[in-house]
């Protein structure tokens, strides 16, 4: 993630460049002390995230947002502020601020506040990149015959490798059910219900031992298609799947952390951090996507 950082107190700005750089959760890529000081970096350096005090000269946070905004610039807004008022706080979300950061700064909080954003971001890079893989087919190419859901899914699951894993089943029955449901939300139930819905299909004697044994089968499953792309982006990293699934399916540090591992261990490391609710619904969605 590449951060600027606008703020007219210069031991702020050098407090969250710390903890930005020490806590390794992106690069700060400029700096300004003013909102109107900071106008043309902003839109020349494109950075994904701005944080930006809301009470400065010139010109305060939400008129440099509303600046911003008009010239084009699409990133994403973090306020910071020592001020509580409910009418500010209510026109800063309305110019597109996505959290907001309290003053005087406190690490804790920093760093939970990017990682959601972070998380937000790649959300949002996962749907777009989908989208536009759908808009650049020729409207004009003759139709093929429509894929089933199952087909749809087994073909990501085997770009990844996994398919014939013990919980490749399991994902693709969650995702022929979400996609079967009459209201089509585009979020995803509780993962506790989904694994329910996949137990009760095999009548277990215990429901809640069998969920619980899902959970781990899809769990080790994901677990292998990180190192699976992890392997791929070792021995090439312009390889298609690792390009498409690595950043789109996954928290990508979490690839970047098992390829050092695998080139400088030889092995892969079992203690990664696998998120099955984020795997899941980029899954859903891009199924969704190929098979309206």
């Amino acid at each position: 993630m590449r951060y600027f950082i606008v703020d007219d107190d210069k031991a702020s700005r050098t407090m969250l460049k710390n903890i930005i750089t020490e806590r390794e959760l992106g690069v700060v890529i400029g700096e300004a002390d003013s909102g109107a000081n900071s106008l043309t970096s902003i839109l020349s350096m494109h950075p994904d995230v701005v944080l930006i005090d809301l009470l400065m000269p010139k010109l305060d946070g939400i008129e440099t947002i509303e600046h911003l905004r008009k010239e084009g610039f699409q990133g994403q807004f973090i306020m910071i502020s020592q001020i509580v008022n409910k009418e500010m706080v209510g026109e800063a979300y309305e110019k597109g601020v996505e959290f907001f950061i309290h003053k005087p700064i406190n690490r804790v909080e920093v760093q939970s506040i990017l990682k959601k954003t972070e998380e937000q971001f790649k959300l949002k890079n996962s749907l777009l990149a989908i989208r536009q893989s759908l808009e650049n087919i020729a409207p004009n190419k003759p139709l093929m015959r429509r894929q089933n859901i199952k087909d749809i899914v087994v073909t990501i699951l085997s770009d990844m490798g996994v398919i014939g894993e013990v919980g490749s089943d399991d994902i693709v029955t969650i995702i022929e059910y979400l996609m079967e449901r009459e209201d089509q939300a585009i979020q995803l139930p509780p993962l506790k219900d989904l694994y329910e819905i996949v137990a009760l299909k095999t009548q277990p004697v215990d429901i809640k031992k069998e969920s619980k044994a899902i959970e781990q089968r899809i769990r080790r499953t994901i677990l292998t298609a990180i190192n699976n792309l992890a392997s791929m982006g070792l021995i090439d990293y312009t390889n298609p799947n690792f390009e498409y699934y690595a950043p789109r399916y996954f928290d990508f540090q979490e690839i970047r952390n098992q390829m050092r591992q695998i080139n400088e261990e030889g092995d892969v490391a079992t203690r990664v951090k696998v998120n099955i609710k984020k795997f899941l619904q980029v899954l859903y969605l891009e199924t969704k996507d190929k098979y309206y």
